[in-house]
């Protein structure tokens, strides 16, 4: 059985957490959080040398770093929320939007957010800036769903599993969510979908055993 390496309230351990859920992935959670130090052990280090999480361990025991790497693992070895590898240009697209979530999302809207909600200290000037580039980055998402009803066309993807981690929680952020109305639609129809798990259940400290 897998294991999660996660933290509660973490965007980035929530996508991959809810990934497992969506394909039926036996797994275990492991509470395991950075704000105690516990990442920072010799014996957690010994996993993973960065000290982050999340952390996914396979069943072989072999360890994966970074959401974005443990999304594309899961989605290329259980063939799903992938565009078919005879269209390059679309699984880029996918790429596209994963990368740009790494880069001009999740730098600006996880780290305000996480400022906000674990009293992080930050000057007023560094705050005006994450606002800023966390509403253009919205911005960007806007338009693309103003005419797509998901990140990359008709299809749910793995792109939307990757942005909608953080997106949902924005307003935590003190990101105003209601400028972007497309957004909003698009947050409510992923919520809507057959799957949707909320974060807090996600990353509950648990072993996920589907049942069939």
């Amino acid at each position: 059985m897998m294991k999660l390496y996660a933290m509660p309230r973490s965007g980035n351990c929530y996508k991959v957490a809810w990934m497992l859920r969506l394909l039926k992935v036996p797994h275990q959670i492991v509470t395991t959080s950075i704000l105690d130090g516990s990442t920072k052990s010799p014996a957690f280090m010994d996993k993973n040398p960065n000290g982050q999480v999340p952390l996914l361990e396979l069943e072989d025991g072999r360890f994966l770093a970074e959401s974005g790497a443990m999304l594309l693992y899961l989605a290329e070895t259980q063939k799903s929320f992938l565009p078919p590898t005879d269209d390059p240009f679309q699984r880029a697209k996918v790429f596209e939007w994963m990368f740009f979530e790494q880069y001009s999302h999740e730098p600006s809207i996880a780290v305000r957010r996480a400022n906000v909600i674990f009293q992080r200290p930050c000057d007023d000037a560094k705050m005006k800036q994450l606002l800023d580039k966390g509403h253009h980055a919205l911005g960007v998402m806007e338009r693309q769903l103003a005419t797509t009803p998901f990140l990359t066309g008709p299809d749910f993807s793995v792109a939307d599993i990757a942005l909608y981690a953080y997106t949902h929680v924005a307003a935590e952020g003190e990101f105003e969510l209601t400028r972007f109305p497309h957004v909003q639609t698009w947050l409510q129809r992923i919520q809507g979908m057959p799957g949707y798990v909320d974060m807090d259940s996600c990353l509950q400290e648990e072993t996920f055993v589907p049942t069939i």
